[in-house]
Order: C-alpha cells, then sequence, then structure tokens
C-alpha cells in the first residue's frame, strides 16, 4: 500500500462525500481533470471520499488523486465487479459487499453529501436514486451535479422537460446544485450542509 500523507480530518463535520462517475474516462479531457480535481480538493479539505471501487476511469482518477495528495479513500464494490471494474486495493478501506443494492446503501450511510461527475447508466441511476430519496423526503444531503463543459445539460433538459409535463410538480420537487467546474463542488456542498447523526441514515436505511 502507498504511504499517504498525514490526513487532517475537516471540523466542520463533513466527513464524507460519495462521488458517481464514470468506469471510463469518456472523449473530453475535461472529465478527467475534473475528477482528479476533486480528488485533490477532498484530500486537502480533510474530507474523506466514497467511491465505487474501481480502478479504471473517472473512479480511477477521482480516487488516485485523494490518495496521491493524503486523501482517505472508501471502496466499496460488489464482489461480482471486482475484476470487471480492477478493484483498486491501494485505498484507505476496501469493502467487498455481496450486491449492488448493498453497495448503494452502504455509500449512503457513509457519506454526507453526493456528487455526480460524467458517467454511464450506472451514474445515472445512482443519482437518480438519490435524488428519488430527497424527492420522497428521506433525506436531505446535499447533491451536486458537476456539469462538465455540459455533460449533464441533456438530463437537466430532460427534468425540466418532466416538470412542463406536470410528472414533477409542487410537493413532488427535489434538491440539487449544479456546478460548471470542479472547484465550484466543496463550497457548494458546504454552503448547503448541515450534520446529521447516525441514527438519522439508520432511520432512512430501515425504509429500504
Amino acid at each position: 500500500m502507498t504511504e499517504h500523507k498525514k490526513f487532517i480530518p475537516a471540523k466542520d463535520g463533513l466527513t464524507n462525500i460519495c462521488v458517481y462517475c464514470g468506469s471510463g474516462v469518456g472523449r473530453n479531457a475535461a472529465y478527467v481533470a475534473a475528477a482528479r480535481t476533486l480528488g485533490q480538493e477532498l484530500a486537502h479539505a480533510g474530507i474523506g471520499l466514497v467511491y465505487g471501487g474501481g480502478s479504471l476511469g473517472l473512479m480511477g482518477e477521482v480516487a488516485k488523486a485523494a490518495l496521491k495528495d493524503g486523501g482517505r479513500v472508501t471502496g466499496i464494490i460488489p464482489s461480482f465487479l471486482s475484476e470487471k471494474e480492477r478493484m483498486l486495493r491501494d485505498v484507505t478501506e476496501l469493502l467487498v459487499v455481496d450486491d449492488m443494492h448493498q453497495r448503494k446503501m452502504t455509500m449512503f450511510k457513509r457519506a454526507d453529501a453526493f456528487v455526480a461527475l460524467p458517467g454511464g447508466i450506472g451514474t445515472l441511476e445512482e443519482l437518480v436514486e438519490q435524488l428519488t430519496w430527497s424527492q420522497l423526503g428521506q433525506h436531505d444531503k446535499p447533491i451536486v451535479l458537476a456539469n462538465i463543459d455540459g455533460f449533464w445539460s441533456p438530463f437537466l433538459t430532460l427534468l425540466n422537460h418532466m416538470r412542463d409535463e406536470t410528472f414533477i410538480r409542487p410537493g413532488l420537487d427535489f434538491s440539487f446544485y449544479v456546478v460548471d467546474d470542479a472547484e465550484r463542488i466543496l463550497p457548494t456542498i458546504r454552503e448547503h450542509f448541515s450534520p446529521r447523526t447516525k441514527a438519522d441514515d439508520e432511520s432512512v436505511a430501515a425504509k429500504f
């Protein structure tokens, strides 16, 4: 295991941020740059990274950047994906779980906020699940959409279409924040973060 620099935890109660992102790097170099920037900034801020546990793509980029700068990284991966996503063993904590549901629930319990970088169907599914839980009033943890070079703009257009068609209507809305560059992710989360207790998250988990 790589020798880590000293990790000094943040003092504002913001312990871990869960990052959803692709197991590929995409065609735009800006995606990799954003993943690396976020990993570095988490390390410098004393905030742990919770992510999908792989070494490939943007997942690997954000984790390796955090580790390189002395960050704390928790990888959570189902056993059936350990080879496909080339599980990154050089992390602070590695949790191999039974299935995708357990992975997502463990991520939820460990995280104080969620960030979606560019990614594919898996990233979208994880993001939408957190938006749904927010819509249902199951949590109020900050959710940040990192719209790097407009990657998530089609998704935002779809949400607006759903509102126009009244499938998302008053009383069924949800809270999330959109930023255009990686440097705005942590300030946005801090602006909207409020500390939670373990009991808060356990009460949510018990409903699923």
